[in-house]
């Protein structure tokens, strides 16, 4: 078996191998990477490993379920038993004396489609699916249901007929009827739910009926665009939000609605969130820089984004963040329904590199380093970490992506800190596209990132994933 692994830690120690080399990555007899969180969950199909094994594929939020741990002890991201050549005076001395600057434009781009990486209902991959780990960790974020539960509650006692007037429409209810349950408990008069997948809509009844609710809630399966409803409703609850908030085709799903089952689809009141937001900005990624060819090749993702926890400090920002997609469930019509623009998932984005955010970039980066080796019981080489800390802080991997909700005039649900975009507990993840093979290194301080971004979202067809597509450059400040 050709293993494709070397440590991070075997570089930060006294055992690293000589710096300056093309690669840091070194066979291993006996080792081949594994998943320490969501940061790693896609680098194993990268790895060129003759046994054709990889991770595999991951649904948006499995993440959670695999990660206890922050995700860029990434840092360690492979552990080897072989001992590399240790490294010398002059190998460090040439190292700190600091990165090279960025001299000319770099082109960056990515292209995928919403399913690429994804668990999928359909043969086809045109629709997001999720296992029960998933759903769970949907269930247990403490920054996403109870703001849910608020939101809902608001709504209902704030009808001028009471709760019981209300009539509810849950989409995507899961296996455990979430929405529609906290629904029901707060005095809706009838509540219809509506699940695409056959195995989550059984367990959505038998979760109804062992919850007492079984004469308010109905569980109607199939996909919504294919559901007719007895009667048309006053809310409809709709968390149908990806990471990206299209890639789960909220807007297909939000346009049949609609249509046909709203009674005023124009109110904001009538959607629960009645809003939802794509952030956008550069990144740095720990791993990016440490991982490389022979024995690991970035370009065999084809474009599909790696996954990140929202509190993995592998990944860091580089600017300001900037809005890319923004959906009003109101105002969505068909006819194009969203804003010209680049919040409109259409045009270009231009960042500029944030010199703070480098420095604290690089402080971020040599803790988790540090922490890394720590981790592992190994020795730490203090100039190694700080010179993997320093050049990573000042490159460019690609332009992540994580989702914001507003429930209703008060309520939002931020998956990171707004507006800064800083790391935060959610069970959504930050996107991240690899947009260039090697990262674009030299990164300084007033340095542009200049992206046009073309996200096909705006569909009548459920069934028909969306796509996206990221192309620009990283520009020096001074070519």
């Amino acid at each position: 078996m050709a293993a494709a692994s070397v440590a991070l830690v075997a570089y930060l120690t006294a055992a690293a191998l000589p710096h300056g080399t093309n690669a840091l990555l070194t066979p291993s007899s006996d080792r081949r990477p594994f998943l320490l969180s969501g940061t790693t969950r896609r680098v194993a199909a990268a790895a060129n490993d003759e046994s054709g094994e990889s991770g595999g594929a991951l649904n948006r939020r499995d993440a959670l379920a695999r990660a206890s741990r922050s995700a860029a002890a990434a840092g360690a991201a492979v552990i080897t038993s072989a001992a590399g050549t240790p490294s010398t005076p002059a190998s460090r001395a040439a190292d700190e004396a600091g990165v090279d600057r960025l001299a000319s434009p770099q082109p960056i781009s990515a292209s995928w489609t919403a399913t690429q990486g994804l668990n999928s209902l359909s043969s086809e991959n045109t629709f997001v699916s999720f296992d029960p780990s998933a759903y769970a960790a949907m269930r247990d974020d403490q920054s996403r249901t109870p703001q849910f539960r608020k939101a809902i509650q608001n709504r209902l006692s704030s009808a001028p007929g009471g709760p019981a007037s209300v009539s509810v429409l849950d989409l995507g209810t899961g296996p455990f009827a979430l929405l529609a349950i906290i629904a029901a408990e707060a005095g809706a008069g009838k509540v219809y739910a509506i699940e695409a997948s056959s195995a989550a809509a059984k367990s959505a009844r038998e979760t109804v009926a062992k919850a007492g609710f079984g004469d308010v809630v109905t569980i109607l399966e199939g996909f919504s665009t294919d559901v007719e409803l007895p009667e048309k409703v006053d809310v409809v609850l709709a968390e149908i939000v990806g990471s990206i908030v299209t890639e789960e085709g909220a807007y297909a799903t939000i346009l049949d609605a609609h249509k046909r089952f709203v009674k005023d689809p124009k109110d904001p009141s009538s959607w629960i969130p009645n809003r939802i937001q794509t952030y956008s900005a550069p990144a740095s990624y720990l791993l990016h820089g440490v991982m490389g060819p022979p024995e690991f090749d970035w370009s065999k993702l084809a474009g599909e984004p790696v996954r990140f926890n929202c509190r993995d400090e592998g990944l860091q920002l580089l600017s300001d963040p900037a809005l890319v997609e923004d959906v009003k469930f109101y105002e969505v019509d068909g006819a194009g329904g969203r804003k010209a623009g680049p919040s409109g998932g259409k045009g270009k984005l231009e960042f500029v590199v944030d010199p703070e955010r480098i420095e604290d970039n690089e402080l971020g980066f040599y803790l988790e380093v540090k922490r890394a080796a720590r981790a592992s019981g190994a020795p730490v080489m203090d100039a190694a970490a700080k010179d993997l800390a320093r050049k990573t802080a000042r490159s460019v991997t690609g332009v992540a992506l994580w989702p914001r909700l507003f429930l209703d005039g008060t309520t939002v649900i931020s998956s990171r800190k707004y507006p800064s975009g800083g790391q935060q507990k959610s069970h959504w993840q930050t996107v991240l596209p690899i947009m260039c093979d090697r990262p674009v290194q030299g990164v300084e301080g007033g340095d542009k990132v200049v992206v046009d971004v073309d996200f096909d979202f705006v569909t009548d067809k459920v069934n028909r994933a969306p796509q996206y597509k990221m192309k620009g450059e990283v520009i020096p400040q001074k070519a």
